[in-house]
């Protein structure tokens, strides 16, 4: 994992400075930003391996540049962990349902930050052997490609929609939890409640329209994909 490309997004200099040699002492190799204008740019011409990423920032803040990069093709697996003082549950909610991968308020702990870096960086590693295409009756998820076609037709999907979709659609038959759910799109211990589960479904039924009858609910338990 030594010499990975981490691009932190943070416009206090102190916060950077703590950032920088944290990481540095653990090997990583650190580009730092105070503006997501000049991040975007960074990105484009060297995609990093993470993304720490204030939410207050000067011009576009962190939540819209979050959205940009996971409307783009080219940037959107590329993982982000949102490091802010807004640690509301809903700043928290909006911040994963973008496509964040995790969210650390401040002040945090640098050795927090580690553990939460190595875990997004380790399940991308893991995600990498699950690219196959799923084919779940009429539908084709591609991980790979990050693309969903119902019946030949794609589906325009979020990231984290796409990320449930998927992890039921793999295991079909299988009853999950909302907890499992949860833990499987992003990981253990992510301050998301259960609610923000079942919006995330109804968002996906919608979009999928008869077929999102696949998604079954299992009452006071969770939800499977109908084998």
């Amino acid at each position: 994992m030594a010499r990975e490309h981490v691009l932190v997004v943070e416009d206090e200099e102190d916060i950077q400075e703590l950032i920088r040699y944290n990481l540095a002492k653990e090997g990583f190799q650190i580009t730092a930003v105070a503006s997501s204008e000049e991040a975007f740019r960074r990105v484009k011409a060297a995609p990093p391996a993470v993304i720490l990423l204030d939410l207050m920032l000067p011009g576009m803040n962190g939540l819209e540049f979050c959205k940009l990069l996971k409307a783009d093709p080219s940037t959107r697996a590329i993982p982000i962990i949102m490091v802010t003082a807004k640690g509301e549950e809903a700043d928290v909610v909006a911040g994963l349902e973008l496509g964040a991968d995790d969210y650390l308020t401040k002040p945090f702990s640098p050795r927090v930050l580690l553990a939460r870096m190595r875990a997004v960086l380790r399940r991308g590693v893991e995600e990498a052997d699950e690219e196959a295409p799923i084919h779940a009756h009429d539908l084709v998820i591609h991980p790979g490609r990050h693309e969903v076609k119902l019946k030949g037709k794609f589906i325009d999907l979020s990231f984290t929609e796409f990320r449930l979709l998927q992890v039921l659609a793999r295991r079909p038959g299988w009853v999950l939890t909302r907890q499992q759910i949860v833990d499987a799109v992003r990981g253990p211990d992510y301050p998301v409640t259960e609610r923000s589960v079942d919006v995330q479904v109804v968002g996906l039924r919608k979009k999928l329209g008869a077929a999102g009858d696949y998604i079954e609910t299992v009452r006071g338990v969770g939800y499977r994909f109908r084998d």
